[in-house]
């Protein structure tokens, strides 16, 4: 079997740290094409990596026949744009979290995969994390009982990504802590829930300490340095309540708050059993038997998740396999983080409502 060749478009930290030393491992890919707008960036990768050609317009790799996959891990205003004209072009394409900017632009890039037939994946690669799937396992499995409720805690005291820049512009990222750290929380819930589809949630956001942006005090900066004179309208402190067909959710996020403690867990609450999950750590199980209550932390060896991820989209265009990690699953994310900015917007409870057919 001749190797799939595969399209980078944009060449940022997301893709030198995962996507692009993934594909370079698995035997059956080749990378032919390195695509960023700054075109040095591009340039650098195939020198670093001494494969592929540098573009600058991602329509050359779309025009060669050649190509089948593509990695999007741009930033999120184009996520849309780009993937559906891979698809349009009959690429299959693994795009970055989350989905898009809005729930109507991941609506448009489901649209976009159901008239081509295409595979769309999004990077929510915490589904292919072995604990999570161990705890997905054991929900399926009974081992919890009922799981009437989940909370979610992704809190951190000062760490505002790039203060001024494209993380905290809303026209770029759209949106702060809940749509670039809540995405991921969210999405490991719903799939270890078994997807529930969402029927009302009710939230509030805040934007708060990196208004003052010259005098914001901070503990890191992870994608920084700051712009002062760029822009922050985005949230850095998010709550919420969301009823789902399943059990509930309830969570409180922060880049940025006046507490001096990082909080990144969920909490799996069972009439059984409970779970903690140390966000890319491992696992407590809460129970008990006989009278007597238990506390167990399973050892288990890890897959490395961002290998798993990108071997498993390839594998999937072979062989017509629908990943967890499709449009059609993960658009239910989207559906609910749109849901908690607009109860934020109008300060009221979001109600999603069904057609005939039964789609929200």
């Amino acid at each position: 079997m001749s190797k799939m060749k595969v399209a980078i478009i944009g060449c940022g930290n997301i893709a030198n740290g995962t996507h692009i030393p993934a594909y370079l491992a698995n035997p059956n890919a080749e990378i032919k094409y390195f695509c960023d707008i700054i075109k040095e960036k591009a340039e650098k990768a195939v020198l670093d990596y001494s494969c592929g050609e540098a573009i600058e317009d991602y329509r050359i790799a779309l025009n060669d026949p050649e190509i089948e996959a593509v990695s999007v891990c741009t930033s999120n205003d184009v996520h849309a744009t780009i993937s559906i004209d891979c698809l349009r072009a009959g690429k299959n394409v693994l795009c970055e979290k989350p989905a898009a900017r809005t729930y109507a632009e991941a609506l448009e890039m489901q649209k976009a995969q159901h008239e081509s037939g295409r595979v769309l994946n999004i990077g929510v690669v915490n589904r292919f994390n072995t604990g999570v799937n161990l705890i997905k396992k054991m929900i399926t499995n009974g081992e919890l009982g009922e799981v009437y409720h989940v909370y979610v805690s992704f809190r951190s005291q000062r760490s505002i990504p790039g203060l001024g820049g494209a993380f905290t512009t809303k026209s770029i990222a759209g949106g702060g802590a809940l749509i670039d750290w809540g995405v991921h929380f969210l999405d490991i819930v719903m799939y270890c829930l078994g997807d529930p589809l969402p029927k009302t949630v009710s939230g509030q956001t805040y934007s708060k300490l990196g208004l003052d942006m010259p005098n914001y005090s901070y503990i890191n900066m992870w994608a920084g340095p700051p712009n002062y004179s760029g822009t922050y309208d985005v949230d850095d402190f998010v709550t919420a309540m969301i009823r789902t067909e399943g059990p509930t959710i309830s969570l409180n996020g922060a880049w940025a708050q006046n507490i001096g403690a990082e909080e990144m867990y969920i909490d799996i609450l069972g009439s059984k059993a409970g779970i903690r999950l140390q966000y890319g750590k491992g696992f407590v199980v809460y129970g008990e038997k006989d009278g007597v209550l238990l506390e167990t932390t399973p050892s288990y060896k890890s897959e490395e998740m961002f290998q798993t991820e990108i071997d498993s989209f390839l594998e999937c265009i072979r062989s017509g396999e629908k990943l967890a990690s499709h449009i059609d699953t993960v658009i239910l994310s989207s559906q609910i983080i749109q849901g908690i900015y607009d109860s934020s917007e109008l300060n009221r409870e979001i109600v999603f409502e069904r057609t005939m057919e039964g789609e929200i």
